[in-house]
């Protein structure tokens, strides 16, 4: 989760995670080359008052910087569009998980296993034990290491089911079932938040996964058979 002093993504929990971090840290290097060397052309320019007139009319020059930003916008594109495609790819799935999104709670139901399914309402704020706006009364528990599909819809309005450290972000629509699939690879609490104005109380229905072993799950599934 974010914490304060924070200004980069946080801490990656899967695969798909990892793989957008390393894209953005790839486009802003490519960035921050571009915006030194623009920067130092400008200032370079105003700050003297030289003339070379060789520079006023040059074929050559020309075919540079048209040709060069073209390669550079292949060396982002070609990972962004494999990145699309590893985000939308479907694996073969262990467990499945439908959440339907409410005015102003998830409900949950772990369609492999015979009558699992339960609301996850945002708990009151205890300053010695909860997140404030965070924690919910019921945690989604999902084993590590294992191929997750989530299944969203949503009851009334549009709703946005949302883990940033997991890199995973799908809208909750009435009448519309949305997939996204992914895989914890570590344990630990890992919160989220509806991110679609749905009506007036939109802040308050967090999204709070708890990745635990795959034993300590099955052991959570029989005592709640």
């Amino acid at each position: 989760m974010p914490t304060w002093g924070c200004l980069g993504l946080q801490d990656s929990a899967s695969p798909l995670m990892e793989q957008l971090t390393y894209f953005h840290d790839h486009t802003m290097f490519i960035l921050i080359l571009i915006t030194t060397l623009v920067g130092y052309i400008l200032i370079n320019s105003a700050l003297n008052s030289l003339i070379n007139r060789f520079l006023l009319e040059n074929q050559e020059i020309e075919i540079i910087w048209t040709i060069l930003p073209a390669i550079i916008l292949i060396f982002i594109a070609m990972p962004s569009l494999r990145l699309l495609y590893l985000l939308d790819e479907t694996n073969n799935s262990s467990v499945t998980i439908k959440t339907i999104g409410h005015q102003w709670y998830w409900s949950y139901e772990y369609s492999d296993f015979l009558d699992i399914e339960f609301d996850s309402f945002m708990a009151p704020y205890n300053m010695d034990s909860n997140l404030r706006l965070l924690d919910v009364d019921n945690r989604i528990p999902i084993p590590l290491n294992t191929q997750i599909r989530l299944i969203i819809s949503a009851a009334d309005v549009i709703h946005s089911w949302t883990i940033p450290s997991l890199g995973v972000k799908a809208d909750a629509i009435p009448g519309r079932l949305n997939q996204v699939s992914f895989l914890l690879n570590r344990p630990g609490l890992f919160y989220g938040q509806c991110s679609e104005i749905c009506g007036a109380n939109h802040s308050f229905m967090p999204i709070l996964i708890e990745s635990i072993s795959v034993d300590s799950f099955l052991n959570w599934v029989s005592s709640n058979s």
